[in-house]
């Protein structure tokens, strides 16, 4: 696995054996950061990483140079893989070892990007969307982006601005239009 862009573009990183993380392509990597940064500046947000896996996206945030990173995982190999990772990397990413709907449900913070790149099979992934606006965890204008398969869709979701397909991962975009009506550029 390795960072695609950002002050650490091209290093490689091995997250622990027989891990049960799915790591988010590379190319759906490049398409979804060509998405972002070409509508959010990602040297200002307040970044929240649910189902980190191995951490790759919260490394692209910060080898992009986002000041504030928050990553929760509940295998404990990748939380203790994520740390490591942060601290020999430099990045200011605060990692938390929870459920990620606990974590929802009591977290105090708002955030201006989310992602959630949860288990396809997830029981819960239709439920990520309506639990992230109940519990108000967007700022304003915030972004909260769902990575899934094919075999969901959210495009009846109002708050969904767009959909992206990458092959069988998908990103569906949804918005908190509290004080935004931008539509999303790039691919």
């Amino acid at each position: 696995m390795r960072i695609i862009s950002g002050i650490h573009k091209g290093r490689h990183f091995h997250p622990p054996r027989k891990n049960p993380a799915r790591p988010t392509t590379d190319i759906a990597k490049e398409g979804l950061f060509n998405i972002l940064s070409n509508n959010l500046d990602l040297e200002k947000l307040h970044f929240l990483d649910l189902f980190s896996g191995t951490g790759s996206i919260s490394y692209e945030m910060g080898s992009r140079a986002c000041p504030d990173i928050t990553s929760v995982e509940i295998y404990a190999p990748n939380v203790q893989f994520i740390r490591r990772m942060a601290e020999e990397l430099e990045l200011p990413i605060k990692v938390y070892r929870e459920d990620v709907f606990h974590f929802i449900e009591h977290s105090e913070s708002r955030y201006d990007l989310i992602f959630a790149g949860p288990p396809y099979p997830l029981k819960r992934l239709n439920q990520l969307p309506d639990l992230i606006f109940e519990y108000q965890l967007l700022k304003p204008g915030g972004w909260f982006v769902l990575e899934h398969s094919p075999s969901h869709n959210f495009d009846a979701d109002e708050r969904c601005r767009a959909r992206r397909n990458y092959g069988q991962t998908n990103f569906s975009i949804f918005i908190n239009r509290e004080e935004c009506e931008e539509e999303i550029s790039g691919n």
